[in-house]
């Protein structure tokens, strides 16, 4: 009897004296790179036959600033966002980056870049009077930004074997004056207008607001001390009808303040039903003020508010689009935007008193990576237009 040592080798060698096997499986193996090669090279080719904005040579104003990291360091992330950290003074300088500082000046757009390159997930900015001219892009990296006066706010995740998450409060020169540590994937971002108070939205659970089995957390803190100034939403006081209003599935998300800061609106969420709440900053009471608003967001001039809802498709399967409304806060008269047919998923910016701002995917390229800002009239007058390509999470200062 051969021993099995034995026969294993005698099997192996008879394998290599087969020329042929070998040989068929070199050229598998050819065929595969080959394949895959020409697949990237296709990719490439699709890649560079869209139109791409161009990238400023030179930016807004040139200031030494802070190379901001993608989100904070993964042993910084944890469950509880009640203390901030204080930036590195010593992080690494860039030569030159772009400044909202010339704002008061030449209003601008501050935006979260979507063109497919090196400069994706870039905030960039743009002149509101030159937006076709090429545009500034920063050091920072974000999946949610927004910007008032001197102060922005930058959600982002920092992805590896272990994806966390953080947000950094920085300056107008995008140095980080704090970071904070998110439990949940960035959704939403806004600024008081004086730029004193940041509000962030994050999902604990759940990855969007389209089902029914998600959990947000929204805070608010000030960007001058980087103290809490509302851990959770949750914590409100509301009232309906002037009787108290509670449930134990509350979910806030959507936050946008005031003109002078005191209070802000925002979306609640409990049973099924989505209601907008009016809260106070320094009772952190709230009271219901109308049904069916999801991501709120005011005029300029404070007298509207301009939102998302859901609207039935009626197809027999219960789903729905989100279609844009603005609310007139002293009539209470209601305008669809009915000219704007898509699914806008997306808390809307003011461009102005009489314009609003939104992104919507970009069919084109790729409908989960790239972006496009659009504009539509308040009135519901007119079609809505395409104010700037490959940007998202649009901020105006002004």
């Amino acid at each position: 009897m051969t021993p099995p040592l034995r026969e294993a080798k005698d099997r192996h060698s008879r394998g290599c004296r087969r020329p042929g096997q070998a040989l068929v499986f070199i050229a598998i193996c050819v065929v595969c790179v080959a394949g895959a090669a020409g697949y990237a090279w296709w990719r490439v080719q699709v890649a560079q036959s869209v139109a791409m904005p161009e990238i400023a040579s030179i930016p807004i104003t040139q200031v030494a600033a802070t190379n901001l990291p993608d989100a904070v360091d993964a042993d910084e992330a944890n469950e509880t966002d009640e203390v901030a950290a204080p930036a590195d003074e010593a992080a690494a300088k860039t030569d030159v980056a772009a400044s909202p500082e010339a704002s008061a000046i030449r209003p601008y757009m501050m935006f979260r870049s979507t063109a497919l390159g090196e400069t994706y997930g870039r905030v960039s900015l743009a002149y509101l009077d030159a937006l076709n001219e090429p545009r500034n892009v920063t050091p920072l990296s974000c999946d949610r930004v927004y910007f008032a006066v001197d102060h922005g706010i930058c959600l982002a995740a920092k992805r590896g074997i272990l994806t966390t998450y953080g947000a950094s409060i920085f300056d107008q020169e995008f140095n980080i004056l704090y970071t904070f540590p998110l439990a949940g994937i960035p959704s939403r971002a806004r600024l008081s207008p004086d730029g004193r108070l940041a509000a962030m939205t994050v999902f604990v659970s759940g990855h969007s607001y389209a089902g029914g089995d998600f959990s947000t957390r929204t805070s608010v803190v000030d960007t001058v001390t980087g103290q809490i100034v509302i851990e959770d939403l949750e914590k409100l006081k509301v009232t309906r009808d002037g009787a108290p209003f509670k449930g134990k599935d509350f979910n806030f998300w959507g936050i946008t303040f005031t003109r002078d800061g005191k209070e802000f609106y925002a979306t609640l969420a409990t049973g099924g039903r989505f209601f907008m709440v009016k809260a106070d900053l320094q009772t952190f009471d709230a009271r219901i003020v109308h049904d069916d608003v999801e991501c709120p967001s005011l005029s300029p001039d404070n007298k509207r508010v301009a939102f998302k809802r859901r609207v039935a498709l009626g197809d027999g399967f219960g789903r729905f689009i989100w279609k844009i409304y603005v609310l007139d806060l002293e009539t209470g008269e209601e305008t669809e935007m009915s000219a704007e047919t898509r699914n806008v998923d997306d808390q809307v910016e003011w461009l102005d008193n009489d314009h609003i701002i939104y992104a919507l995917p970009d069919d084109e390229v790729n409908a989960t990576a790239a972006t496009n800002t659009w504009v539509i009239a308040r009135d519901g007058s007119g079609a809505p237009s395409l104010l700037m390509p490959f940007a998202f999470s649009p901020a105006i200062v002004r």
